[in-house]
C-alpha cells in the first residue's frame, strides 16, 4: 500500500460544484425537504442527467452575481462540466435543430435540387449552430467508463472525440447545397446529404433520458418515440419514392409511379408543376400504404427500379412490424428492465422525502441505483437459480486469482481461502462514496480487486488526513472485525470500484473451524504494522487479541482432554492447534489427560510429539 499524508479541509473538496444549486434535487422532490442528515463526505458527483428540466429552469431567476458565477463554472479551466445548467440548455437547442436536420434531410434529398433562398439561410444558421456544438464537445468534460471519474483533461477530450464522431459531425456540417451547384450539380454530391443523419443519435439519447425520467409515464414516453419511429421511417420512404420518380430522364417520368397516376378525373402526368406539399402527402401517402401492405391499388410500382425498391422497403417493414408490436406488447405485458429501474427509483425518491435525508446521501443513492441500471453488476440475480455447488465453483474461478494475492491472508491454508471465496459477494462503488465511517462498528470485510481508495482520518476539527492509499489486493476493514475495535479510519473510493466483501459472522464461522489460519491472519495483520501508522498505534490491541484467542484455543484443546473427547481433541489438532500449550494453571493437555486417566488421549498426545517433560504450577 502506498502511504501518503494530505491534510485537506471540508471546505476544499468540490466548493465550486457546491456552489451551482442541484437542479436534479428540485426535480425529484415532491415537498420540501430539509437536510437533516449529515451525510458521508466526498460524493460530488450527480450521475443523474435530466432533460426536461425547462419549467424549473425558466421560472428560476437569476441574479447578476449568479450568471457570472454559471459563466465562470461553464469555462472553469475552459473545460464544460457535463452538468452545467448553461450547457444543459445548449443541449436542449440543438435538439430542436438535430430533430429538424434529421427530417429535413431526407426531405431536401429527394425533393429539392438546389434550396430556395429561405430554406438555404435556415440550412446555413442550422450548420454554424451544429459547427459550435462541435467546439464545445471539444472542451466537454466526460466521465470515465472504466473508472467513472470525470476527466478534465483537454488532450484526453480532445482525443476521444477526435477518435468517435468528429469526421462525421464535421462532414455533416459542411454545405454541402452550395457544394453540388458549385460542382456542377452532381448527383453524386447530393449522396453525401446523409452524413448529416448521424444526427439522429442526439434524438435517440434525449428519449432514452426521458424513459429513465420518473416525472413522465414511461408508457407515454414510450409511445411517443414508438410514433415518432414509425413517422421517420414513412417519411424517409416517401423521399425515396420521389426520388426515384425524379431521377429517370423527362421522357420517361411518365413511367413512373407518380407520372403514371391518376386519381380520377386529376393527372399527374406534370407532376413537377404541382403544388409541394400535395406531391410530400402523395409520396407519404404511397409509403404508408405500402409499409402497412395494405396495397389498394391505385397507387403502385411501374418500373423494375421501383419494383426492387419496394421489395427492399417492405421487407424492412416486416422487420419494423415485429418491433413496433414487439414494444407495445411490452407495454402492455410490464416487467422492461427500464420500468423496473423507474419503479425502484420511485419507490426510493418516496423513502427519502419521506424520512428528508440529506442531499449528498439521496445522490449517493440514486448513482448506485443508476450504476447497478447501467453495468448490471450483481450476479445474485443471475445465478439465483444455479445449485450451491455450481456457484461456489464459479466464485473460486471468479475471485480465486485476486484472494490469493491478499497480504491479509498470506501462508494460509488452500481450504481456508476456498472456504473465503464461497462466501464471497461482489459490489461497485462510485468515486466520493464512504465505505465505512471512522468510529463505526464494521461487519464487512473488503477486498479490492479493481480501482483505488483511501485511508483517511478525521481530526476532532474536521481536517482529513490521508493515511494511505488502497490498491487492487488490498483489504480493508479487517483490524475492525479481526480486534472489536472501532474503524478506525475513514475509506472513500477514488474511482469506480470492483470489491469483494465478506460478512463478519461468515467470517467468525470459517475461522473456528481453521484456528491455525485464524491466527496466522492475526499475525499478518500485526506484521503490516511498519507499513502503516495507524496499525503500528494499534499493536497493543492486535497483540492482545492474538493472545485471547491463543488463550481460548488452549482452553479447548484441554478441554477435549480433561473430558476424554479424543475425536474433537483430533480435529483441534488437524486445525492447527499447539498440544504444548498450558492454562492459566499451567496445566497441558498430557497433565489433564494423565489425570484423568485417559490412556487413548494420552497415547494420541505421546505420538504427536507433546513435550512430556512440561511441568504444571500446582500437583495433581
Amino acid at each position: 500500500m502506498a502511504r501518503g499524508r494530505v491534510k485537506r479541509s471540508e471546505r476544499g473538496r468540490g466548493s465550486e460544484e457546491e456552489e451551482e444549486e442541484d437542479e436534479d434535487e428540485r426535480e425529484y422532490e415532491v415537498g420540501e425537504v430539509r437536510d437533516r442528515i449529515k451525510s458521508s463526505r466526498g460524493s460530488q458527483f450527480n450521475l443523474l442527467t435530466h432533460e426536461l428540466g425547462l419549467g424549473a429552469a425558466a421560472s428560476r431567476k437569476f441574479s447578476r452575481e449568479t450568471v457570472i458565477n454559471g459563466i465562470r463554472d461553464l469555462f472553469r479551466g475552459l473545460v464544460i462540466h457535463p452538468d452545467n445548467r448553461y450547457y444543459r440548455a445548449w443541449k436542449k437547442f440543438i435538439l430542436l435543430w438535430a430533430l429538424y436536420s434529421s427530417f429535413f434531410t431526407p426531405l431536401e434529398f429527394g425533393f429539392f435540387r438546389g434550396l430556395p433562398e429561405n430554406l438555404f439561410i435556415l440550412d446555413i444558421i442550422g450548420q454554424v449552430a451544429f459547427l459550435f456544438d462541435i467546439v464545445l464537445q471539444f472542451l466537454l468534460a466526460y466521465r470515465d467508463t472504466q473508472t467513472y471519474r470525470m476527466v478534465y483533461k483537454r488532450t484526453p477530450i480532445a482525443l476521444r472525440y477526435l477518435k468517435s464522431s468528429f469526421i462525421v459531425d464535421f462532414l455533416g456540417c459542411l454545405p454541402w447545397d452550395i457544394i453540388y451547384k458549385v460542382g456542377g450539380k452532381k448527383e453524386e454530391i447530393r449522396y453525401l446529404l446523409w452524413i448529416r443523419l448521424s444526427r439522429v443519435r442526439k434524438v435517440t439519447e434525449f428519449f432514452q433520458h426521458m424513459e429513465k425520467d420518473i416525472r413522465i409515464n414511461y408508457m407515454f414516453t414510450r409511445i411517443v418515440k414508438l410514433i415518432v419511429v414509425e413517422l421517420y421511417c414513412t417519411h424517409t420512404a416517401a423521399c425515396f419514392f420521389y426520388y426515384l420518380a425524379t431521377t429517370l430522364p423527362s421522357s420517361e417520368e411518365g413511367y413512373t409511379w407518380i407520372g403514371s397516376l391518376k386519381l380520377g378525373d386529376y393527372s399527374y402526368s406534370n407532376f413537377r408543376e404541382i403544388d409541394f406539399w400535395k406531391r410530400y402527402l402523395t409520396s407519404l401517402y404511397f409509403a404508408i400504404v405500402t409499409m402497412a401492405t395494405v396495397g389498394y391499388g391505385e397507387i403502385h410500382a411501374v418500373n423494375l427500379r421501383e419494383m426492387i425498391f419496394i421489395m427492399v422497403y417492405v421487407s424492412f417493414d416486416m422487420i419494423l412490424g415485429a418491433y413496433l408490436i414487439g414494444n407495445m406488447t411490452a407495454l402492455i405485458v410490464k416487467g422492461s428492465k427500464t420500468e423496473k429501474f423507474r419503479d425502484k427509483m420511485t419507490d426510493l425518491i418516496k423513502y427519502m422525502n419521506r424520512n428528508k435525508l440529506g442531499r449528498d446521501i439521496r445522490n449517493q443513492i440514486k448513482g448506485h441505483v443508476r450504476l447497478q441500471y447501467e453495468s448490471s453488476y450483481t450476479e445474485a440475480a443471475v445465478i439465483q437459480d444455479i445449485p450451491i455447488s455450481i456457484r461456489a465453483k464459479i466464485s473460486q474461478t471468479l475471485y480465486m486469482p485476486c484472494i490469493e494475492q491478499v497480504a491479509l491472508f498470506n501462508g494460509c491454508s488452500s481450504d481456508f481461502i476456498n472456504q473465503v471465496v464461497t462466501k464471497l459477494h461482489e459490489e461497485f462503488f462510485l468515486p466520493g462514496e464512504v465505505i465505512m465511517e471512522q468510529g463505526n462498528v464494521v461487519d464487512q470485510l473488503y477486498f479490492v480487486c479493481h480501482g483505488h481508495l483511501e485511508e483517511v482520518g478525521i481530526g476532532e476539527d474536521g481536517s482529513e488526513e490521508t493515511i494511505s492509499l488502497l490498491q487492487p489486493n488490498s483489504s480493508f476493514g479487517q483490524v475492525s472485525i479481526l480486534c472489536n475495535i472501532p474503524q478506525p479510519y475513514t475509506v472513500r473510493v477514488c474511482e469506480l470500484c470492483r470489491l469483494l466483501r465478506i460478512d463478519k459472522q461468515s467470517l467468525s464461522n470459517i475461522l473456528e473451524i481453521y484456528f491455525h489460519d485464524g491466527r496466522k491472519i492475526l499475525n499478518n495483520l500485526l506484521e503490516l504494522r511498519e507499513s502503516n501508522l495507524r496499525l503500528k498505534q494499534l499493536e497493543s490491541d492486535i497483540s492482545f487479541h492474538i493472545g485471547k484467542q491463543e488463550a481460548e484455543l488452549a482452553l479447548r484443546v484441554n478441554s477435549a482432554a480433561f473430558h476424554g473427547d479424543l475425536r474433537q481433541l483430533k480435529s483441534l489438532v488437524r486445525a492447527g492447534a499447539d498440544l504444548n500449550k498450558t492454562d492459566y494453571d499451567g496445566r497441558s493437555p498430557l497433565h489433564l489427560a494423565a489425570a484423568r486417566g485417559y490412556e487413548d488421549i494420552v497415547f494420541f498426545l505421546v505420538q504427536e510429539g507433546v513435550d512430556v517433560n512440561t511441568k504444571g504450577l500446582f500437583p495433581h
